[in-house]
């Protein structure tokens, strides 16, 4: 302990301690040039001292907010003789910095100043050590938290100055010293993480593990500036490596630490109940998932209770389908206990299904809360007995039975027998992540949508500060966090659970917002085991899919397009008889869908999915996977572009590709190069024989030599040579884009077939480059420009489903309309930059099979359209932007199952028929910035769909 006298002496002396001219030497780099050239009497080299002006200053900062401490009366890290010491030392080196800089003012740098400034340093260089380190443990002592603070700081900031002198210093800084800092700083969240009283002892252990790593890390970062022996950036490294050992020993404590708070902060309710009163008694207000959960999602539950009890009087079966986390079972829970359900249903019952079916648990289960039948007794009764008894409990009467966290639709076809169907009201409610099972089964499914920032907010809210509300200087940040959640109310709950146990102070909520990454990553057992399930019910083939999404950033959208075709290059997809590797890969991009592991983001206009995304916690949960088994079943890809550039390098760090190229262990082997963004894939193409897939900036001749190549993406290229016709295995060649057209070279002709199922953007402007055409007979997307004078006959193309045309030059074609002849099989036509004719779209509209038709700056001669019997009786969707037609006189009859309308920009059409207000099928109408007419007749035929009783459709408008 410190000698009180003693105490008062030296801060009375520390009140007039001085360090300005020590700082303004550390400021000055000319001068701090001179002293690492000196040698000091008996030495036989020069100073290897780390003279960085900005670390030297961090120190100073440190050692003076140690002295001030004294001030206060709450300081005790360190004895007397060492803040003497320090005091000391900086008195010493001020002085001996006056006489330097003094030197300075007369131009003459006087030697032997700098030798006495740079010996009194040394004279205290080992002794300073212990201002490197914590001195009271932290969990023995509350008052060494203003220790802790300042010491932390001070670590962090001189690690942030080692790494800024990377660029622009002779000092070897290793690369692995970001690694250090954001393993410390994972380290450091834990100091703010609740503590349940039963852990305390776990946790004081824990600590002691934070200590000593801190310690090491301070004595590390002393040995770097406090020395006269030469650092290398290989003695870092060996340093660092035993630092981050020591930080994986401690994250294996955190592990099992977790486990045992997770209950306190609600994780351990996050678990199936396995009954409704199990549900009710553990939703206390520890609880996360407790009923406020279900804030942002009142309008679903109102929604469900009311099919419940005034939907028709058949049995019904409803599922309430969603993600993990997403609060199906509360919500179910909720619905449950509603008032109007318990007044409406003569029997109530509740089980859960789970991933591990069994029938005998079922019924005993419905049966618990259904019969008067002693549990005891029914564990004797045979199957069939409780079976029986089942049935005449619920025969005759009005039931409700839910059945939590369905798997499999054999569940229900085991069972559904014994749920009499009395046309009197009964329902079946089932929670499931999976669409696809639930889809089966019922009548009805409904998905909760993500929470709403605001709903995320006032979740939180409510969570952490119950029935009072949130201070003001709280707010901003506190809705900040909630947005970051992007949702998922088992996230908010997560988060809330931390904030809660905190101290509800600005600066400490802002920490948790700057790093919640690492705050949801330190929670990670609590949530990734409910997640995880998902993965484990995956089939075989689709887990190698799945695992490979760790490849794509948080939130990023994901084009299905490129997807599927990257899976189909890693030969991730099954073939199968009849059915093309693009039609399986789709299948299996539904399945991941309908399993609530992959988030549709947009549609295509024939509703297939266009995009997709996952949410933070799925991709942390995928990565965590791949980690964990460490058998991810393709090579890893060499990646550039920006979308998928992440590779996952280690537990808690992530790595951005910093070049243009990251090589992979076995290049020879890569089937995949993605330069599109840094425009260099010269030497990929040549070391990569293996190619599939190769998206580049640039068309390169060595590319003709990839043999296997199956995709080919180029974007700035006038010319397409014959070599690439004749790839063998090339199947999706896309060039430029519809503002920059691709013509075919002079020396390609016809005369040899290739394997190209998608062309985009091509110019067919001549019966020559039609001839051209002719050596792709298995085309099934074609994109193409053609000439004022010229249209294309393509009715060669026999298995054509896709068609865009566009007129060169974006002027009206001109030429005879008699010469149109489209191929049968057509599904979706584009057409743009034409004048067209009623012959012409009379033309189109006997098309068999077309589905979608899209008209883009065209325009109609007479500017009207008068459709006819036996016209578009296969198109759903179809599309008008910025065409000039007036009147649109058709039937019904002549669109029988059209779906979406969607009009742009049509200014002189007066309405849409009325007509089109007796489509059955009809289920939205799109009028954007038309005339006030159009607009009125869209609204007119939303009223009379709703009076036909079609609830569903919707009507969207946009005005100028």
């Amino acid at each position: 302990m410190m000698n009180f006298s003693n105490s008062i002496s030296l801060r009375a002396k520390t009140k007039n301690l001085s360090i300005e001219n020590l700082s303004r030497l550390v400021k000055n780099p000319g001068l701090l040039s001179h002293l690492q050239d000196l040698k000091l009497d008996g030495e036989e080299k020069n100073l290897s001292f780390q003279w960085l002006g900005p670390h030297f200053l961090t120190f100073l900062k440190y050692a003076t907010e140690v002295l001030q401490c004294l001030d206060r009366r709450d300081f005790i890290a360190f004895n007397m003789h060492d803040l003497c010491d320090l005091h000391d030392l900086l008195k010493y080196l001020d002085d001996s910095a006056y006489c330097i800089l003094y030197g300075e003012i007369f131009s003459r740098l006087d030697k032997e100043h700098c030798k006495k400034f740079l010996e009194i340093i040394l004279t205290f260089m080992p002794e300073l050590n212990k201002f490197f380190t914590i001195q009271t443990p932290i969990s023995n002592n509350s008052n060494v938290n203003e220790h802790w603070e300042i010491f932390i700081d001070f670590l962090f900031e001189s690690i942030r100055e080692l790494l800024s002198c990377q660029k622009d210093s002779t000092v070897l800084v290793s690369n692995r010293v970001k690694i250090l800092q954001q393993g410390l700083n994972f380290l450091l969240t834990f100091l703010v993480y609740p503590i349940p009283s039963d852990a305390e002892e776990q946790k004081k252990s824990i600590f002691t593990e934070i200590e000593a790593v801190f310690n090491e890390a301070g004595l590390f970062l002393h040995s770097f500036f406090f020395t006269t022996d030469l650092v290398t950036s290989t003695k870092m490294d060996l340093a660092i490596s035993v630092l981050l050992e020591r930080i994986e020993v401690v994250l294996v404590k955190m592990k099992y630490y977790s486990i045992a708070v997770s209950s306190e902060v609600g994780i351990g309710s996050l678990q199936v109940a396995e009954s409704p009163s199990h549900v009710s008694s553990s939703q206390d207000n520890s609880s996360p998932m407790a009923e406020e959960i279900v804030v942002g999602l009142e309008d679903m539950t109102t929604q469900i209770v009311n099919k419940l009890v005034g939907g028709p009087k058949r049995r019904q079966i409803i599922s309430i389908v969603g993600m993990g986390g997403l609060g199906k079972t509360t919500s179910a829970k909720k619905i449950y206990d509603h008032s109007n359900v318990a007044y409406y249903f003569d029997k109530l019952s509740w089980c859960v299904v789970s991933q591990s079916y069994n029938k005998r648990k079922l019924l005993i289960d419905i049966l618990s809360s259904l019969s008067d039948v002693d549990k005891e007794e029914m564990l004797k009764m045979k199957d069939e007995d409780l079976a029986e008894v089942l049935y005449k409990n619920l025969k005759g009467r009005r039931y409700l039975v839910v059945m939590d966290d369905l798997w499999d639709k054999e569940a229900w076809e085991d069972l559904k027998r014994l749920f009499p169907e009395d046309t009197n009201g009964s329902r079946v409610l089932f929670t499931s992540r999976l669409k696809n099972v639930a889809s089966k089964i019922s009548q009805v499914i409904i998905e909760p949508p993500l929470l709403s920032p605001g709903d995320s907010w006032n979740l939180l809210e409510q969570k952490v500060f119950k029935k009072e509300c949130c201070p003001r200087e709280l707010q901003d940040i506190g809705k900040q966090i909630a947005a970051n959640c992007k949702g998922l109310p088992l996230l908010v709950v997560l988060i809330a659970g931390i904030l809660s146990k905190m101290e509800k102070n600005e600066s400490l909520w802002r920490q948790v917002a700057e790093s919640l990454r690492c705050h949801i990553f330190q929670k990670a057992d609590d949530y990734i085991p409910t997640l995880k399930l998902s993965y484990i019910h995956l089939p075989n083939h689709l887990k190698p899919c799945f695992l490979y999404l760790i490849a794509f950033q948080e939130e990023e959208e994901i084009p299905v397009r490129k997807l599927l075709l990257l899976w189909i290059a890693e030969g991730l997809i099954e073939k199968k008889e009849h059915e093309s590797l693009e039609h399986v890969a789709e299948e299996y991009l539904m399945e991941l869908i309908d399993r609530s592991l992959l988030q549709v983001v947009k549609r295509r206009s024939n509703n297939r999915v266009k995009a997709c995304n996952l949410h933070d916690l799925v991709l942390d949960m995928c990565q965590k996977i791949y980690v964990e088994e460490e058998m991810f079943p393709f090579q890893q890809p060499l990646l550039i572009s920006e979308s998928l550039r992440r590779l996952f390098m280690d537990r808690y760090h992530h790595h951005h590709l910093p070049g243009a190229f990251s090589i992979s262990v076995n290049l020879e082997k890569n089937r995949i190069l993605d330069s599109w963004k840094c425009g260099n894939s010269r030497l990929g193409i040549k070391i990569m024989p293996d190619l599939r897939y190769l998206s580049s900036l640039t068309l390169e001749p060595s590319v003709g030599k990839l043999h296997h190549l199956e995709y080919l993406r180029l974007k700035s290229v006038s010319e397409v040579p014959s070599y690439l016709l004749s790839m063998p295995k090339l199947i999706h060649l896309y060039v430029n884009n519809k503002y920059h057209i691709s013509r075919f070279t002079k020396d390609c002709d016809g005369s040899q077939i290739n394997c190209l199922q998608t062309l985009r953007y091509v110019r067919i402007s001549d019966p020559k480059d039609e001839a051209i055409l002719r050596c792709s007979p298995n085309l099934r997307t074609l994109k193409c420009e053609t000439s004022v004078n010229h249209f294309p006959d393509l009715n060669f193309l026999s298995k054509l489903e896709s068609l865009s045309v566009l007129t060169y030059g974006k002027r009206k074609f001109k030429g005879d309309y008699s010469v149109f002849k489209f191929p049968m099989n057509i599904k979706k036509l584009t057409l743009l930059y034409m004048s067209l004719s009623l012959e012409i779209m009379s033309l189109i509209g006997t098309l068999p099979n077309l589905e979608i038709l899209k008209l883009e700056c065209t325009s109609f001669e007479g500017k009207i359209w008068d459709t006819k019997d036996d016209e578009f009786q296969k198109l759903k969707y179809l599309e008008l932007y910025y065409v000039y037609l007036e009147d649109w006189n058709s039937s019904e009859d002549h669109f029988p199952i059209l779906e979406r309308l969607v009009l742009k920009n049509c200014n002189v059409l007066k309405a849409i028929p009325f007509e089109f207000g007796k489509i059955s099928t009809l289920q939205e109408i799109v009028v954007y910035y038309c005339r006030k007419n159009a607009e009125t007749s869209a609204l007119k035929i939303h009223q009379e769909q709703r009076d036909y009783g079609n609830e569903d459709f919707e009507v969207h408008i946009k005005s100028f």
